[in-house]
């Protein structure tokens, strides 16, 4: 009987670690109708950060659920899909090519769900012929911004900002402030290869983690109760072997 209360208060204490450790890991969501936040994202204060992985911290503002890049700023997460690993942004200042410009994902675990051509981004002080785009947002009175293919030769009214890795040039009819503002993630220990141009990712889903755990419970609680089981059969023959030698005793004085 004392063997399987021992066993039955190491399972719940197990137990109740666990259920305690899948509640914290919970998803949750920084306003109704929000994305769903889980691992490997989460939110600082709300959720624990030995749950999840670096780089993937979420910032619940106003309402609204945003991620911060250093080398750009806050942008809102419009929804995360975790079966394609598909993290769609809102550019808050309305402004896509500015955040291609400046943003750097070589330091995050982050990369453009869509497949990338280097353009060539032109700071002109004279507007350039029609056949090229002006990019409104960054351009000025005195000064007009465009984006251009890298391998074209740079005009003399121009000079060169930099050239980037992005999704698409800039169009009038795909300025908006969410198109291309998509990103994909790898976990560290996960390993990415391609095969016809699509990523591909081998790892271990959520339901397998929790299958992989439910089994390691049961193989720690076997152990506990074979353990115990053991240690309770041989106090019980040193109790029959000191029983046996005070009966001889007893009969030896006798």
């Amino acid at each position: 009987m004392e063997s399987i209360f021992l066993v039955t208060i190491f399972l719940s204490s197990i137990f109740i670690a666990t259920d305690a450790y899948r509640s914290n890991s919970r998803p949750i969501q920084c306003s109704h109708g929000g994305p769903e936040i889980q691992s490997p994202f989460w939110v600082k204060f709300r959720q624990p950060h030995s749950c999840n992985a670096s780089g993937f911290e979420l910032i619940c503002r106003e309402n609204a659920t945003t991620i911060r890049f250093p080398s750009y700023g806050d942008l809102v997460v419009k929804s995360i899909l975790y079966n394609t690993r598909k993290l769609d942004l809102i550019d808050p200042k309305s402004c896509v090519h500015e955040v291609f410009l400046n943003l750097n994902l070589s330091l995050t675990p982050f990369h453009y769900y869509y497949s990338v051509k280097n353009y060539t981004y032109l700071n002109c002080s004279a507007p350039l012929s029609n056949s090229f785009t002006e990019i409104p947002c960054l351009s000025g009175r005195r000064f007009h911004v465009y984006t251009v293919e890298s391998s074209l030769p740079v005009p003399g009214s121009c000079k060169k900002i930099k050239t980037v890795a992005i999704p698409f040039s800039y169009s009038p009819y795909i300025s908006d402030n969410t198109f291309g503002l998509g990103l994909t993630w790898d976990l560290p220990g996960r390993e990415r290869f391609t095969s016809k141009g699509h990523h591909h990712i081998l790892s271990i889903d959520r339901g397998h983690g929790e299958a992989v755990l439910s089994i390691g419970i049961v193989i720690v609680a076997l152990v506990a109760l074979v353990s115990i089981t053991i240690y309770r059969s041989r106090e019980l023959q040193k109790l029959k072997r000191e029983q046996k030698l005070e009966a001889h005793k007893l009969l030896a004085d006798s």
